[in-house]
């Protein structure tokens, strides 16, 4: 039952996805482009996406979810230096993709060779990340 509650709340978010336009790369470069064409239709996707979000955190709070054991901890409010890192990297490869993992995986349902090739670079870099990590972490330690 969990994994068809998850199909279908995966495929509801990718057909929003496709509907509101996310998954076209010009309208979210559109977003992003302030001092030119600037479209703030993104604003209106996000804040449908983070208010209802918002509440639903709230409502978690000290309750047992139906379909899993525990819902994950809210998270710590203070950001640390993983956070603003990972922030910019995620906000640079948006800005130059126009996609972010999700659009990505909805975009491949269209047969994009964009979000497919976004997807592999993603995927990459999920799996070159640990050794970097590895490598800078001793460096700002000695710092």
């Amino acid at each position: 039952m969990r994994d068809f509650t998850s199909f279908l709340v995966g495929g509801l978010f990718g057909l929003g996805l496709v509907i509101s336009g996310m998954t076209d790369t010009t309208k979210v470069q559109g977003w992003l482009d302030i001092f030119g064409n600037w479209d703030p239709t993104l604003a209106f996707v996000m804040g449908g996406a983070i208010i209802p979000m918002a509440a639903a955190w709230r409502y978690t709070i000290g309750r047992t979810p139906v379909l899993g054991t525990t819902f994950p901890p809210h998270s710590n409010p203070k950001p640390e230096r993983n956070l603003i890192i990972g922030s910019i990297l995620f906000g640079a490869g948006w800005g130059l993709a126009g996609l972010c993992p999700g659009p990505a995986m909805a975009s491949l349902g269209f047969g994009g060779t964009g979000g497919l090739l976004f997807l592999i670079a993603m995927m990459a870099g999920m799996i070159a990340a640990p050794t970097v990590r590895s490598r800078l972490d001793p460096r700002v330690a000695a710092v």
